[in-house]
C-alpha cells in the first residue's frame, strides 16, 4: 500500500508543520504501508523566523523546503496521478493555509492551488481515502467547494483549549459546504460515506504525544477502506 503525503514547504508558520509530517510517516510504516512525499514546484507565501514569528526577505520554494523533511525523497504533484497512490494525507501547517490555498489572507474566499485541487477532487471521484490534519480539512473543503459532495471534516473543538478559534474556521467550513464536527485531540472524524478522515492534533493545545496519539487513530482508519 502506498500512501502520498502532501508537503506545502517546511516549518510551521509558513509551510508543513514538521512533527505531523514526521510523525505521519511513522504511523504508515507501523501499519505496513509506504509513504511518498509530494511536493509543489513553486514558490511559497513568505518566509517566517520560527523564533520570533516574524515575517524574513527573500523567496524560498515550497519542493524544496519540503525536501528537508523528505530527506530529498519527493516527487513533483504534477506527476501523481490517483491511480498510482492507494490514500493521501494532508499533514498541518500554515502552509496549508498561506500555500496550498490563501484562507490565511482571504478566509474561505481565498483561491486553491489548481493543481492541489484537481489531485484531490480526482482522488474522491476514485475512492481514495484523504487524510486531512490539523488545518488541512481548509484544503479538502477549498477543493470540494461547489461539488454535491457535503463531507464532514474536524478541525478541533471550541470546548477544549485551543490556540486558535475554532468557531471562526467552522463557520468558513460551513459557509463552503462543509458540515463541522467537533472532535477533541483524542478523536477523529471519519467520513465513510467520501472516504475522509480528519484529527485534529495540533489546532488543539495538544502535547506532541496526544498528536502522535491522533495521527494514528487518523492513518489506521485508512485500513477501513482498503
Amino acid at each position: 500500500m502506498k500512501i502520498g503525503i502532501l508537503l506545502s514547504g517546511c516549518g510551521v508558520y509558513d509551510g508543513s508543520e514538521i512533527q505531523e509530517v514526521v510523525l505521519t510517516m511513522l504511523a504508515i510504516e507501523e501499519i505496513g504501508a509506504e509513504y511518498i512525499c509530494i511536493g509543489i514546484d513553486a514558490k511559497q507565501n513568505h518566509i517566517i523566523n520560527h523564533l520570533n514569528g516574524q515575517e524574513m526577505e527573500g523567496e524560498r520554494n515550497m519542493m524544496i523546503e519540503a525536501a528537508r523533511i523528505s530527506r530529498g525523497k519527493i516527487i513533483d504533484i504534477r506527476t501523481v496521478q490517483p491511480i498510482d497512490i492507494d490514500a493521501l494525507v494532508i499533514p498541518g501547517g500554515f502552509g496549508s493555509a498561506k500555500n496550498l490555498t490563501k484562507w490565511a489572507f482571504d478566509g474561505p474566499n481565498g483561491i486553491i492551488l489548481p493543481e492541489v485541487k484537481l489531485l484531490l477532487v480526482n482522488l474522491v471521484n476514485i475512492g481514495r481515502p484523504i487524510v486531512a490534519l490539523c488545518v488541512s480539512p481548509i484544503v479538502l473543503a477549498k477543493a470540494l467547494e461547489g461539488s454535491k459532495i457535503h463531507a464532514k471534516l474536524t478541525m478541533g473543538t471550541s470546548k477544549e483549549s485551543s490556540p486558535y478559534d475554532i468557531d471562526s474556521f467552522n463557520e468558513g467550513l460551513s459557509k463552503i459546504g462543509v458540515e463541522p464536527v467537533l472532535k477533541s485531540v483524542r478523536e477523529i472524524e471519519i467520513d465513510v460515506e467520501n472516504r475522509i478522515i480528519t484529527a485534529p492534533c495540533y489546532m488543539m493545545d495538544a502535547t506532541i504525544l496526544e498528536v502522535r496519539q491522533n495521527i494514528q487513530q487518523a492513518i489506521q482508519a485508512i485500513k477501513t477502506f482498503i
